[in-house]
């Protein structure tokens, strides 16, 4: 009798919580946090790749793109291509020179804004920085 009790229970239990009942667990679930995107690196700085083919992508041949940074947040770019590439902004904003295959560039962005950028030695290659 009790078996079938606990069977009769909990059906009922089954169908309210499928029908949107308003039911609550007794224990409270945490509230998920957001999380950050990208999330930085320990050192305050976003890690960016140059992507294996990268000279045949256009907005892709960067990743992450477009990149997030704070204000004062250094970007890393690494070549993991097979052949050299530059990061550079639009206008000149800066040049990384040639980045060698497995190499790393550093830029540090003091201020807020949108910085788009290419690689010079293949023009179709583009990314955006956004510094907030």
């Amino acid at each position: 009798m009790a078996t079938l009790r606990i069977t009769i229970a909990t059906t009922l239990l089954a169908l309210s919580l499928g029908c949107g009942s308003s039911y609550s667990p007794s224990t409270p679930s945490p509230t998920p946090s957001p999380s950050p995107s990208p999330t930085p690196s320990p050192s305050g700085g976003v890690a960016a790749s140059i992507v294996s083919g990268a000279r045949n992508l256009t907005t892709t041949a960067y990743a992450p793109n477009p990149i997030a940074v704070a204000v004062g947040g250094t970007v890393t770019w690494t070549n993991g291509d097979t052949i050299t590439h530059t990061s550079t902004g639009d206008g000149g904003t800066w040049d990384s020179g040639n980045i060698a295959p497995g190499a790393t560039f550093s830029r540090t962005f003091s201020s807020a804004g949108s910085f788009r950028y290419h690689c010079t030695l293949h023009p179709g290659m583009i990314g955006t920085v956004n510094v907030q």
